[in-house]
């Protein structure tokens, strides 16, 4: 293995990555997740995969079908597509401004542990405003690093 990056050698960039990675590989199990929830549920959206589970015949038909628990599960994952992602690019913009490794600690672990708790939250379901709130705060996270992104390097 080669010698790492001068990058990687920077301790901000080391917790980007490691919180980026954390955050990515929860989203990342929320596909098996549907997955499972879809075989045990009996929901499929494809009739390849009825067949594949239940057998052939025009009774696979009916499990063509959508199912709250599997839908939830989808929700949720779409949810972080639509809030991991951006992390992911505004966080690396935010780590490259060179900011202290405490106040980058702060983003970093605060984001994690809004998205963790926001898909526990979501799949329990927990009460809201639990879900609403660890949104909130996941976003509040990306916001603050792209003013410092926009704030430390604007070429208007």
């Amino acid at each position: 293995m080669g010698e790492p990056s001068e990058l990687m050698e920077s301790d901000v960039f080391q917790a980007y990555a490691t919180y980026a990675t954390v955050v990515l590989l929860k989203m990342l199990l929320m596909g098996p997740l549907t997955g499972y929830f879809r075989v045990t549920r009996k929901a499929f959206s494809n009739p390849e995969d009825a067949r594949a589970h239940v057998g052939k015949g025009e009774e696979n038909k009916k499990y063509l079908k959508t199912d709250p628990d599997v839908e939830r599960v989808r929700r949720c994952h779409q949810n972080d597509l639509e809030n991991i992602v951006p992390f992911i690019g505004i966080g690396l913009l935010y780590a490259m401004t060179g900011p202290d490794l405490s106040s980058a600690l702060l983003h970093f672990r605060t984001f994690a542990v809004s998205r963790i708790f926001h898909s526990i939250a979501y799949l329990l379901p927990l009460p809201q405003p639990g879900r609403g709130g660890s949104w909130l705060i996941g976003m509040g996270v990306t916001i603050s690093m792209a003013y410092r992104v926009l704030k430390t390097g604007m070429y208007l």
